[in-house]
């Protein structure tokens, strides 16, 4: 797997390389299970158990690149701490490349042979990535002191075949003793017995031969004959039970199979070949509606063409313009920094003259000289003011209290004018 690696892409592989990268995944889930990865790291980071190619980039299985790589990192540091290394266990927020070139450097140093870039990881599944986590994996283990031991098979025992006799060499005595060991076997199938009615028959081919010879005439009724040969017509069917080890059953089975799937063949050749000539008058239907479809929009399509040309001049022009726009801005912000920033240093060297200088001290004793006058001036004011609301308010109790005198007049005054 490491040479195929380090080859790149340029050279040709075999035709199972593509899927080699699947028994590296197979592989790899083995040694996590052996390093118990279900208790010690996805219970922790309460994630789900890996499927047997989840890290394998394939057409037929959904996947996932940001949850894929952010596993790929977490089962790489934890496989790093557990190979006798300190590794910083990585974040969702952090940098890809920074994480992806940290976890090859750590490989690196463990002394496995690395001739990809970073990239080829970026994307969370593949066969680098698989490759990664098996060489990381591989020296858990040995930091670990485990190994895999060949398996040990349990010893077979071999029965003895029996010889099969030809069936032309089958003799009344085999097919009497068979009939014997199935009669002990099932006590419920009521066979008769071959050997009592062998010597059944001895004695009354004996008795018949002791006998002179004339003619024989039966002395038992026909009716009851009948009726005893239907009793014992169930007994007499002999029973044989095949062997499913037998060869020829199987041969027999084959032949079956073998004529069953040309039946299925014929039958499903022909639905093949009607099905194709449908697709085919289906296809030839829509090669004819596309072609009228073009002839038809074939104006359209022209249009459509300039309108998209003139639509990516537009888009050039605009790319330009906000280029030029934001190196503008960039100018203008440090146009702007600059000149903030000379205003600050001119408050600065005043801030720093008037400090060194004594101007501050004699404005302020200017002030409050000045103060000190507006001061004066204002109790002045205050003086006069008192003075005219004193006289007013004097005033005006002289002229209250004439009012008084005049309203008081004398009572003998009053009579003369009642």
């Amino acid at each position: 797997m490491a040479d195929e690696v380090g080859r790149g892409e340029g050279e040709s592989r075999g035709p199972g390389a593509d899927h080699r990268v699947f028994m590296v995944m197979e592989c790899l889930l083995e040694k996590l299970k052996v390093l118990n990865y279900e208790e010690e790291l996805l219970v922790k980071h309460n994630m789900k158990n890996l499927s047997r190619h989840y890290f394998v980039s394939s057409p037929y299985l959904a996947s996932n690149p940001g949850e894929q790589f952010y596993m790929f990192t977490i089962i790489a540091a934890w496989l790093i701490s557990l190979a006798g290394r300190p590794f910083t266990e990585p974040q969702e927020s952090d940098e890809p490349n920074a994480t992806v070139s940290n976890i090859l450097a750590e490989l690196r140093a463990l002394g496995v042979k690395v001739d990809f870039p970073p990239s080829k990881l970026k994307s969370g599944s593949g066969e680098h990535v698989c490759f990664v986590l098996d060489r990381l994996a591989e020296e858990a283990l040995k930091k670990r002191r485990f190994t895999f031991k060949k398996p040990v098979y349990p010893a077979e025992n071999t029965e003895e075949e029996s010889v099969m006799e030809d069936d032309a060499e089958l003799t009344l005595s085999k097919v009497e003793e068979d009939m014997l060991v199935e009669e002990a076997d099932d006590e419920e199938e009521n066979v008769m017995d071959l050997e009592a009615l062998k010597l059944r028959t001895t004695i009354t081919e004996a008795e018949m031969s002791s006998k002179p010879d004339d003619i024989l005439e039966s002395a038992v009724d026909a009716e009851e004959w009948n009726l005893e040969v239907e009793r014992v017509l169930p007994q007499l069917k002999v029973t044989t039970h095949t062997d499913n080890k037998d060869w020829r059953i199987h041969v027999h089975q084959m032949h079956q199979h073998r004529d069953g799937i040309k039946s299925s063949l014929k039958e499903a050749k022909s639905h093949l070949n009607k099905l194709q000539e449908d697709i085919g008058k289906t296809l030839e239907k829509v090669s004819s509606r596309e072609k009228y479809i073009n002839s038809q929009l074939e104006h359209l399509t022209q249009e459509y063409r300039s309108a998209h040309a003139k639509l990516s001049e537009v888009k050039e022009n605009y790319q330009q313009a906000s280029g030029t726009v934001t190196e503008k801005t960039r100018v203008l912000a440090e146009v702007s920094e600059r000149i903030e920033l000379e205003k600050v240093k001119q408050e600065m060297e005043e801030r720093g003259s008037s400090m060194s200088d004594g101007a501050p001290v004699v404005r302020i004793k200017q002030s409050l000289t000045k103060l000190k006058q507006e001061i004066l001036q204002m109790d002045v004011r205050t003086g006069v003011v008192e003075h005219m609301l004193l006289q007013a308010k004097i005033k005006e109790k002289s002229n209250m209290t004439r009012d008084m005198h005049a309203t008081s007049i004398p009572e003998p005054a009053a009579r003369h004018f009642v």
